[in-house]
């Protein structure tokens, strides 16, 4: 059995806890943050982003729904991070700055895109201090997160 390696080999990418680590982190992060914020039916609501009002009316199912499509977005905005950095080496190279703009432009995503296109079909208006604390949360604690993660798990070994 040959077991040399090329010179060129350094450590294998390794996207899998790359982006479980920092979408679970991320997703965990925001969530308290919302429970904190919203209260203890937060779940429903974003449970209300698919199925509508039902959510609210429904069973314990609509609770677990809405917490599995909180870390659903999570993981994939991890996931997405995770692929641009195969392109953008800057992304990995400065986590700091990248991570706060990523935080960004999820908060942009979420609020411009998909909760008007949700059942709860959200425009607006946004009170200034909903803004400050959406972006500040997104910045620190799913956009950081998740671009450290990304960085660490991309290091060689």
């Amino acid at each position: 059995m040959n077991t040399t390696s090329s010179p060129s080999s350094g450590a294998a990418p390794r996207p899998v806890p790359a982006i479980l680590v920092g979408g679970f982190i991320a997703g965990l992060l925001d969530l308290t943050c919302a429970y904190i914020s919203y209260g203890i039916h937060m779940p429903r609501g974003i449970a209300r982003g698919l199925v509508g009002s039902i959510a609210f009316q429904g069973g314990n199912g609509y609770y677990v729904l809405g917490i599995a499509l909180h870390f659903f977005i999570a993981l994939s905005a991890a996931a997405v991070y995770y692929g641009a950095t195969l392109k953008l080496k800057f992304l990995k190279e400065y986590p700091f700055v990248c991570g706060l703009f990523y935080g960004i432009a999820i908060f942009l995503v979420m609020n411009l895109i998909v909760l008007p296109l949700s059942a709860i079909h959200f425009k607006g208006p946004f009170t200034m201090r909903g803004l400050d604390q959406g972006l500040l949360v997104h910045m620190f604690l799913i956009g950081l997160p998740i671009a450290y993660s990304v960085r660490i798990f991309s290091r060689s070994r």
